[in-house]
């Protein structure tokens, strides 16, 4: 008897399976689509070798996935373009990316002023797909309220608020701003113009420079006169190491500070460690270099394992954070997911743990950690807490 009705299960079973795929369903014995998830970063121009931490720091992680066996069987394609940190070819390259349904998310993009093109085109709202992980902390893109950027770093208006705390505990007043002239720079500029204010003080002198430029030369005579005990930096790697350099050799004293878009090794090889020794850099994401926090000796351990020769940096590091947290959320929008299940999924991880750090997610959150904390290029070049 047990046998017989074996015999008919399998039958019954065999047949199911026969009519699901001629109808153009799913067969049992089918492969499990890829999930694909797109990557626009600026591989090219003043801001290459950020973009190519920021690759570096999600593939590391979709590679260890995949290795695993992906997410419920789903192997995760990771599919990088590069805009050159250029306006228009973010939109032009995440427009053409939505039209493809098999993308179930956005990952690790670039630029304040690249992301709010695609909020102020509405293209994310008609996309309907999740952007984890951007690596900006513009406050064009936290207010007002969009359920389809889903944050992992702190704000620059947290960023500034620290530097500044930290300059007026060490007793200085006289502060100014070096930022670029863009929605980048600008957001910077209005974190630390709030900042001052609370402290009843006033800014001595700002300065901008263009986008894609490192000529900063105005900027260092314009700041130079204005005689700051602090300036603070809203600038990418060529052109902080350009301002240094230049503000160093004409004899300005004032102490250096920049926002944690910059990459220190990369500041040390472009103006040298005399230059930039002393430079302060906020941090949005815990050091990475130690190993007293169990995702950082994950993130080392994969480093060796699928980074090549690539060194540690903060800026891969955050990105690895970012790829845990999108990588979570399709395991919790189950198999086969949707954009939608995914923005689902991920709003619901409240205070969840990535390995001795946290990220919080609700209906009406998407800033998931507001961390911040100040280090240093020591004298040796190497980056100090």
């Amino acid at each position: 008897m047990k046998t017989r009705t074996w015999n008919f299960l399998l039958a019954l079973r065999t047949a199911t399976s026969a009519l699901l795929v001629g109808l153009g369903g799913p067969s049992l014995a089918a492969p499990v689509p890829d999930l694909t998830v797109v990557q626009v970063a600026p591989l090219t121009g003043v801001l290459a070798s950020t973009g190519q931490q920021m690759v570096l720091g999600g593939k590391i992680y979709f590679d260890w996935v995949n290795a695993n066996g992906g997410v419920h069987g789903a192997k995760i394609r990771h599919a990088v373009l590069d805009d050159g940190y250029k306006v228009d070819e973010t939109v032009r390259l995440t427009r053409e990316a939505l039209v493809d349904p098999t993308v179930v998310a956005l990952f690790g993009f670039a630029g304040t002023a690249n992301v709010s093109k695609l909020l102020a085109d509405g293209i994310l709202d008609v996309g309907g797909a999740p952007l984890v992980a951007p690596y900006t902390g513009g406050e064009a893109l936290r207010s007002p309220f969009n359920p389809y950027i889903f944050h992992v770093r702190a704000g620059y208006m947290d960023e500034t608020e620290h530097m500044v705390h930290q300059a007026a505990t060490l007793g200085m007043t006289r502060i100014a701003v070096m930022y670029q002239n863009d929605a980048f720079g600008k957001a910077g500029l209005a974190g630390v113009e709030a900042a001052v204010a609370k402290r009843n003080l006033k800014l001595v002198g700002t300065a901008s420079y263009e986008r894609n430029t490192d000529e900063v030369g105005d900027a260092v005579k314009q700041l130079k006169l204005a005689e700051p005990q602090a300036i603070i930096m809203i600038s990418v790697n060529r052109s902080t190491a350009a301002f240094a350099k230049q503000y160093r050799a004409a004899g300005g004293g004032g102490q250096l500070y920049n926002i944690s878009v910059v990459d220190p090794a990369e500041l040390v090889k472009l103006a040298g460690v005399k230059a930039v020794h002393g430079l302060g850099i906020s941090q949005v994401v815990p050091f990475p270099f130690g190993a007293n926090k169990p995702v950082v000796r994950e993130y080392q351990m994969l480093m060796k394992k699928y980074g090549g020769d690539q060194a540690v940096s903060y800026t891969s590091f955050e990105e690895f954070l970012g790829a845990k947290v999108l990588v979570e959320g399709l395991r919790r929008a189950g198999p086969l997911p949707t954009r939608a299940k995914l923005v689902k999924a991920l709003e619901g991880m409240d205070n969840f743990d990535l390995g001795g750090t946290r990220v919080n997610y609700s209906q009406t959150n998407r800033i998931g950690s507001r961390f911040v904390e100040v280090t240093v290029i020591g004298v040796s070049g190497k980056l100090l807490r």
